[in-house]
């Protein structure tokens, strides 16, 4: 008698520097593979999973959201467990829960939060190489002057001036409930851009954190995300920020599942 199936919504942490991004691709490394090939190592039969972000290479994960289906009868407890032993050091399973077949994470998703690092530092800093973007000259950057650009991009708009090329998507506008930039309290010399919204655009974020550093740095006059959310123009925005700052911090779902290892307080 075959056993019923049952979907697993798994809560993953990754290092995203070794790997080409998180969707699968071929011949690259990628966090969906690697998960897909521990999951597999379990139940064979088990042909895809489904995540809700598909962050960039270089781009870390916190609480990227990761679904399937399967037939095995392990608890959400020994998915986490058993998984770990099959999983590179550089990914981690936080949390394992019980959700209805054939759920999609990102079409449950509610709202995600970004959070991008910047590191003002004159010098090179290799506890924070590739988890941070470095701003060599931090005497020449303003934080009110990035604060005030933030505010501009916190509402509802058309944020088509901030994506790549590479983004067909006709609908382009978004809701940001929350841009802000804070200095981190154990370290000064961080500044923290926290970004919250409905959904977001290919390189929506780090454009955004790009903008607004070109401002704060002098190099492109205020307002350059207002007008660049007037224009709908990619040349009106600022540079592209590096992968290295980028953190999915959490995606809020309408189905967080049952029966979750580690038991929600």
């Amino acid at each position: 008698m075959t056993a019923e199936a049952r979907g697993v919504l798994l809560t993953v942490a990754y290092d995203g520097r070794p790997f080409s991004g998180f969707a699968i691709q071929p011949e690259q490394r990628t966090v969906a593979g690697e998960l897909l090939g521990a999951v597999q190592a379990i139940d064979p039969t088990v042909r895809e999973i489904r995540g809700a972000s598909r962050t960039d290479a270089g781009v870390h994960a916190r609480g990227q959201r990761v679904a399937f289906d399967t037939t095995a009868t392990l608890p959400p407890r020994g998915w986490a467990r058993v998984l770990a032993r099959h999983l590179p050091d550089e990914i981690a399973v936080r949390r394992a829960a019980f959700v209805r077949t054939g759920l999609v994470p990102r079409f449950e998703s509610l709202g995600k939060h970004y959070r991008y690092l910047l590191l003002r530092d004159r010098t090179r800093d290799p506890f924070w190489s590739g988890r941070a973007w470095r701003l060599d000259d931090p005497q020449h950057f303003s934080l009110d002057l990035a604060r005030a650009e933030a505010a501009q991009a916190v509402g509802t708009h058309d944020f088509a001036a901030f994506r790549t090329s590479a983004d067909e998507r006709t609908n382009t506008v978004r809701t940001l409930a929350r841009v802000d930039v804070t200095e981190d309290p154990s370290d000064a010399r961080f500044l923290r851009v926290d970004v919250e919204g409905d959904a977001f655009l290919h390189n929506m974020v780090r454009i955004l954190v790009g903008t607004l550093v070109d401002v704060a740095r002098g190099r492109r006059a205020s307002g350059a995300i207002a007008r660049a959310l007037a224009s709908r123009d990619r040349r009106d925005a600022g540079i592209t920020a590096p992968p290295d700052g980028l953190r999915l911090e959490h995606i809020e779902l309408r189905d967080e599942g049952t029966e979750a290892w580690p038991a929600d307080p």
